[in-house]
């Protein structure tokens, strides 16, 4: 009886041990996300089936990965109400069939390796938008009846037509890549209502870009609280000029961290392409972005670790995942806790620094007034917003652009029609649009918030590639 009870305490203590090492920790500096669904890998080699997207499961055999978002939830009001998902191989409406009266795929097969990855200790999100979603709200009260629906549909609340089935997800992110920030407070707020006291934690993370603030989630993330922002450091303001004091700005992101946001516990990612091929630029190696993470983490203790657009580009990269996570080297952290409770009252979103530009308006003549606004620069990192003339037209950058051309097959810009002939700038010393700060070339998202550009294989099936790591 006596060595029985020495055993079972025994196992009881290993048990508990393994599933505290287990446990998903938010606290750390060392966590790696990673995220999964678009298969990059197929989008940009569509004659590499071997290495294509696998399933969920294949990537949660180790410790290396510690969050999957899974993108994405890229419709937010489709038939019959509902939204719709694409994971392009692995799972969407054309190959996995949909729910009768509804466009939103069906995707319960996936529920095994969910509830296997969870198992593991890892998180498994949903990422709502991507460069091409439908992700914006008319109002407060349309986005908070959506994010009942996200809830019934994905997290912890019930509905006949779950996606993943009985697999319950831990939490949503927000790659709002385009429209405007619109009710994405009031969504984040009754998410957090509905996990108020709920048996498990649900977290909130976001993926904006840098430069700081975010173009489309800056307000939204002084509005309420996030438990980590996975930052994307792709553009002029990333990697590649990490030693450019005038470009690289993470220090703004703590101290925005620490100061503004709602939650101070929150943690700041350094989001990075796993490969070459998972964007135009940005991309470096992972013994470089190992040494960038430990430098972040010794400066910055809102430092959170590494996120990665995304697993199929870092397998076929000789697992690129893992190299960076040994390169980033452990991190401390402190007990997992509750996400911060939800707020009973929305503050009013701070006012923005960011300067923006006032539409078009017309003059006597025809057309719209260009008076003191540039014309295009192949050698100017735009950002969302900002005006330039081209051919005799006004156009607004949609988002974060550079050598794309206005009226080009990128899509980056808005033609507001053309100039009053009387009032074309002749100059570029009055334009609304800044040049980067960093010196020489921009990095250019062949997968970014900057743009929506989308790629389908005959073969792939809604494989898509962007502008940035993957969005």
């Amino acid at each position: 009886m006596v060595r029985f009870s020495r055993s079972a305490a025994w196992f009881t203590g290993s048990l508990l041990f393994a599933l505290q090492t287990l446990a998903y920790d938010n606290s750390r500096s060392d966590n790696l996300a990673v995220y999964y669904g678009q298969n990059s890998y197929g989008a940009t080699h569509s004659s590499d089936t071997a290495n294509w997207q696998k399933n969920l499961a294949t990537y949660c055999q180790d410790d290396t990965i510690n969050a999957f978002p899974l993108a994405f939830l890229n419709v937010f009001f489709s038939t019959g109400g509902l939204p719709e998902i694409n994971m392009a191989n692995t799972c969407n409406s054309v190959d996995s069939g949909v729910f009768p009266g509804t466009n939103l795929a069906n995707c319960q097969f996936m529920a095994s390796d969910i509830k296997a990855c969870q198992a593991r200790g890892k998180i498994i999100t949903l990422s709502l938008g991507g460069a091409t979603g439908s992700a914006t709200f008319s109002s407060d009260a349309q986005a908070q009846q959506f994010a009942d629906t996200v809830w019934n549909l994905f997290l912890g609340g019930s509905s006949s037509t779950r996606p993943f089935g009985d697999a319950v997800l831990d939490g949503v992110d927000l790659d709002i890549e385009g429209g405007s920030s619109a009710g994405y407070a009031a969504f984040v707020t009754r998410i957090r209502q509905n996990a108020s006291g709920a048996s498990k934690p649900y977290y909130v993370t976001a993926a904006p870009q840098c430069p700081y603030p975010d173009a489309y989630l800056g307000t939204v993330l002084n509005a309420v609280a996030f438990d980590a922002v996975y930052v994307q450091y792709n553009n002029w303001c990333g990697l590649n000029n990490y030693n450019n004091p005038n470009a690289w700005d993470f220090g703004t992101w703590d101290n925005w961290a620490k100061t503004t946001a709602i939650n101070k516990n929150v943690k700041v990612y350094i989001g990075a392409p796993a490969s070459s091929s998972a964007a135009g630029s940005g991309y470096v190696d992972a013994a470089t972005l190992g040494n960038i993470a430990q430098q972040t983490r010794s400066q910055y203790s809102s430092f959170g670790g590494v996120m990665l657009w995304d697993a199929s580009q870092a397998y076929a990269n000789g697992r690129y995942d893992q190299a960076v996570k040994n390169a980033m080297g452990a991190g401390g952290g402190g007990t997992t806790t509750q996400p911060p409770p939800p707020t009973t009252t929305q503050p009013p979103p701070p006012t923005s620094t960011t300067t923006t530009t006032p539409p078009p308006t017309t003059s006597s003549g025809s057309g719209v007034s260009c008076a003191g606004v540039a014309p295009w620069s192949s050698t100017v990192a735009y950002n969302g917003g900002q005006q330039v003339t081209y051919n005799g037209h006004l156009w607004t950058a949609k988002w974060w652009s550079q050598a794309d051309v206005p009226g080009g097959a990128a899509g980056d810009w808005t033609d507001n029609g053309p100039c009053n002939a009387k009032l074309v700038a002749t100059g570029a010393a009055t334009s609304s649009a800044a040049p980067a700060k960093a010196t020489g070339t921009a990095p250019k998202a062949s997968a970014s918030k900057s743009s929506p550009s989308s790629a389908k294989d005959g073969a792939t099936k809604n494989v898509r590639s962007s502008r940035f790591f993957r969005l």
